[in-house]
């Protein structure tokens, strides 16, 4: 498979309200061999992923939609939208717990110093400054190649216990096995061996010490 194959696997979704610059950023990333998805507002992209806007009393509380299956593996939106800007946008993917790891970036036509700072503190993966070109979308990929190294294929299996291998389980424990009892007895007949042959050192050591030699002698008379 070549890498133009590999590529065509990232799915983008484009966020932009203006025509021409979402036509220009969707003709980069094809370029690039991703497939793209573009809207042209914040409640759209919202809508798209799966993500329902709550207005009530503005809560601006949003909730999963689980019949969403597309994958996203990166996200690029304007900042200055009427509406949610992309800032908003950022902030409520971020809130949401299946949609946070997806890389997000900011476009804006606007060199804002603190606008940058902002976005990147919240979670923004770039910050691109419009005209978007083609060296900015080349770095979009590494952010991409993040999303596909965490392939459902890679996770461990999960070990289920049930009632009988818990019971097994807990019989390991309590009982131990023949072969656990013939070496924790060969043990204790060693160490039983080991006290029997420092009670014997010990016993000729004490017949055979000075002070009992020399009584043995001293009780002898001379002829």
């Amino acid at each position: 498979m070549g890498m133009a194959a590999v590529e065509s696997q990232f799915h983008v979704l484009a966020v932009d309200d203006s025509v021409i610059d979402r036509k220009l950023i969707e003709r980069l990333l094809k370029t690039s061999a991703c497939q793209v998805t573009t809207v042209d507002s914040g409640s759209k992209a919202l809508e798209f992923l799966g993500l329902q806007e709550h207005d009530k009393n503005q809560t601006n509380c949003v909730s999963l939609d689980n019949h969403q299956e597309a994958e996203i593996n990166l996200i690029i939106t304007d900042y200055c939208m009427p509406g949610m800007t992309g800032y908003d946008l950022l902030k409520k993917i971020k809130e949401s717990a299946s949609l946070r790891n997806i890389p997000v970036v900011i476009m804006s036509s606007e060199n804002v110093p603190s606008r940058i700072s902002r976005c990147l503190e919240e979670g923004a993966e770039e910050f691109f400054l419009k005209p978007v070109r083609l060296s900015d979308v080349n770095k979009l990929r590494p952010h991409m190649m993040k999303t596909k190294c965490k392939s459902p294929k890679q996770q461990q299996p999960e070990i289920i216990v049930t009632q009988d291998n818990q019971e097994a389980i807990d019989i390991t424990h309590v009982v131990p096995s023949e072969e656990n009892q013939e070496s924790d007895n060969i043990v204790q007949q060693q160490k039983s061996q080991g006290n029997s042959n420092n009670n014997k050192r010990k016993a000729i050591e004490e017949n055979l010490s000075p002070d009992r030699t020399r009584q043995r002698f001293s009780s002898l008379t001379a002829i």
